[in-house]
């Protein structure tokens, strides 16, 4: 028994979303233009993308052309982190593919790019398209964060698209997804499979922002929602007068989101990680800044606040950075004697005789916990920075030196 359906879940399914200019007409085509060339690393790039590097640009038009109008039978899987819009796009496609030929397929594999390696998918039918109507999540087809790269990998795709008798696939992801999409693509032409892939850019995070695209679905929501938090925040710190508040937000290599919500909600402090490597600043700048931000609000009677930092942060300060491959050289060596030491304060130590001076003192400013964390590695042999809470490090440190200030 289907669950009952809310007066607000009609309303949502009712809405109906603006169409491009493009997509508005009765008929329409696809113009082919010159072919495409990479930003950079181009002889790099065709290297790896024989096949499939220097597409031309593909334009939809009005105007009757020749769109096939045969059933196809499509795929389509949502890959990486969820993001508002994701069952839109896969209802768009749906509803596209029915209106060409009411005998075409939909599958959604489940579970992410892991679902089309082992061939675990349902057909998407009109009850279950209408149930996520413009709803969020990615829960009608489920999302993952597989790499498709390995061979045995690749051809287990390319049967399960010929045993599915395939047309196309469509990949909706960020970066990494569309890295996978870019491979597969590459790798059936190579097998001269039928099957055609095309990725959606999705990520919040707003870096595949071209002269294409001009923002990824997703990231408009995002900011929208972060900046109303930050807003209430500020209300209420300005309500209560008292309180630092440190917000982070999404964004490892990417400060886009930081950035509109800075521009949308005005916070005290805002940290750029791109400004941030560009300018060579440390992290002792960093807490200078945020503390002398601090203290000239104090002079002015304003003890509040809200600083805003982007969650990869850390990966952009300089002398972090050099610490960190210092770290890294030091804890591949000995590892496994560092750890063997009887407690921190030993291992503490040890570690300021082997990292370089700057990097010893980097290592000893941060609290003792973020210390404990860096001396574990991951499944990369890589020093897990991104479990370093950027807010919590920024507190700590600021709290310590105004406590300073204070006592001077």
């Amino acid at each position: 028994m289907s669950a009952e359906i809310s007066v607000l879940q009609k309303a949502r399914s009712a809405y109906q979303p603006k169409l491009p200019k493009a997509l508005r007409a009765k008929d329409i085509k696809v113009e082919l233009g010159a072919p495409t060339e990479p930003v950079g690393h181009k002889d790099e790039i065709q290297k790896l993308f024989p096949k499939t590097c220097g597409q031309p640009l593909a334009t939809i038009v009005e105007g009757r052309g020749n769109l096939s109008t045969q059933p196809l039978n499509v795929g389509v899987v949502l890959s990486g982190g969820q993001a508002p819009g994701g069952h839109n796009v896969i209802a768009g496609l749906f509803d596209a593919l029915k209106a060409a030929n009411s005998g075409s397929r939909l599958f959604g594999f489940l579970k992410g790019p892991g679902g089309v390696i082992k061939g675990k998918y349902k057909e998407l039918t009109a009850e279950v398209i209408d149930r996520h109507r413009n709803t969020g999540g990615f829960d009608m087809i489920m999302s993952g964060r597989d790499k498709i790269e390995k061979p045995e990998d690749l051809a287990a795709c390319k049967q399960n698209f010929e045993s599915m008798k395939l047309d196309g696939l469509v990949i909706i992801g960020g970066d990494d997804s569309n890295t996978n999409a870019s491979v597969l693509a590459e790798y059936l032409l190579g097998q001269n499979c039928k099957t055609v892939v095309i990725g959606v850019p999705k990520t919040i995070d707003g870096d595949m922002k071209n002269e294409q695209i001009e923002a990824s679905f997703g990231f408009d929501t995002a900011c929208k929602t972060y900046s109303e938090l930050i807003g209430n925040i500020c209300r209420d710190s300005m309500s209560a007068v008292k309180y630092w508040h440190f917000v982070r937000l999404m964004g490892r290599a990417a400060s886009h989101v930081t950035l509109e919500c800075a521009l949308q909600a005005h916070p005290n402090v805002c940290l750029i990680s791109e400004e941030i490597q560009a300018k060579g600043t440390t992290l002792a700048e960093i807490v200078d800044y945020i503390v002398d931000v601090v203290v000239k609000r104090a002079a002015a009677g304003k003890n509040y606040g809200i600083v805003v930092v982007p969650e990869g942060l850390p990966e952009f300060i300089s002398d972090i950075k050099r610490m960190i491959d210092e770290l890294s050289t030091v804890l591949g060596k000995e590892e496994e004697y560092i750890r063997s030491l009887p407690d921190h304060s030993e291992r503490l130590q040890y570690l300021n005789n082997r990292l370089t001076a700057p990097s010893a003192k980097v290592y000893g400013s941060l609290p003792g916990d973020i210390q404990e964390v860096l001396l574990h590695r991951d499944s990369h042999g890589n020093v897990p920075l991104s479990q370093v809470e950027t807010e919590r490090l920024l507190i700590d440190l600021v709290s310590d030196r105004i406590r300073l200030l204070k006592a001077q």
